[in-house]
């Protein structure tokens, strides 16, 4: 099995870290290819980040899709789950966003959970997703560290406690469990666990699980009417929008 995991940010230090917690709960069978577009955003911090960052999450599917090889499953490796529904416009196998999925199971690990994710300015986006997947209920807290994206790539003492702090204040506010609101605190799932005491989902590691879990049983992306294939333009009705492989070399790959 084949899962390609896009990190729709820019940063090559960010995606390499997000493949290795990727690796370390994919089976043993599953190959995790990770990549991210080599223009655009280099961070997701704003609405405008999102769009560039859900057109490149549109162009690396499509692209791969297109390939030799296309994947059994696909992640987007972003909290604010950019592209989601148009990602799933494309292919028929699985696209699975670490927002849906962190907060799918952390509804399944607990009665309540709080999200603890970067800068307040995100918080919006967060709420909004909540609504979204109908947690309303489930989600107790949204709290912003004010930690930078880009500050995960290596993330320093200051970092772990800060987010180690949010945690537990949201841990004592009622929540069950912790969801971590950016792929960039990937690595810091276990330590985390550890030091607040209860359980830590990280959105990576819960959308590898979910997309393979669902290839395994050939579950994949309903093609009646909203996730059909997008018309041609001009034309009326769903078929399927070529897109030329030569889109591909837009974008860093590590596998």
């Amino acid at each position: 099995m084949r899962i390609l995991l896009i990190n729709p940010n820019t940063s090559r230090a960010m995606t390499a870290k997000i493949a290795d917690a990727a690796r370390e709960v994919a089976g043993p069978d599953v190959l995790v290819e990770a990549v991210c577009p080599a223009e655009g955003a280099a961070a997701i911090e704003s609405h405008t980040d999102e769009i560039a960052a859900a057109a490149a999450v549109v162009e690396l599917v499509a692209a791969d899709r297109d390939g030799a090889d296309p994947a059994d499953a696909y992640v987007i490796a972003c909290f604010g789950d950019p592209g989601l529904d148009a990602a799933r416009e494309l292919v028929e196998v699985p696209v699975v966003g670490i927002a849906e999925a962190a907060m799918h199971l952390a509804a399944v690990s607990g009665r309540h959970f709080g999200v603890v994710t970067t800068l307040s300015r995100t918080l919006g986006r967060a709420r909004d997703l909540v609504g979204r997947y109908g947690m309303e209920r489930a989600c107790v807290s949204l709290a912003a560290t004010g930690i930078p994206v880009l500050d995960l790539e290596d993330t320093g003492s200051v970092a772990v406690e800060t987010i180690a702090r949010y945690s537990a204040d949201a841990a004592t506010a009622g929540a069950d469990v912790i969801v971590l609101g950016c792929a960039g605190m990937a690595d810091l799932c276990a330590e985390l666990t550890a030091r607040v005491g209860v359980p830590v989902v990280d959105g990576v590691a819960a959308a590898v699980g979910v997309a393979s879990g669902m290839a395994r049983m050939g579950l994949g992306t309903s093609k009646r009417d909203e996730y059909a294939r997008p018309a041609r333009p001009g034309t009326s009705g769903a078929t399927p929008a070529p897109t030329s492989p030569t889109q591909a070399t837009n974008l860093e790959v590590f596998a």
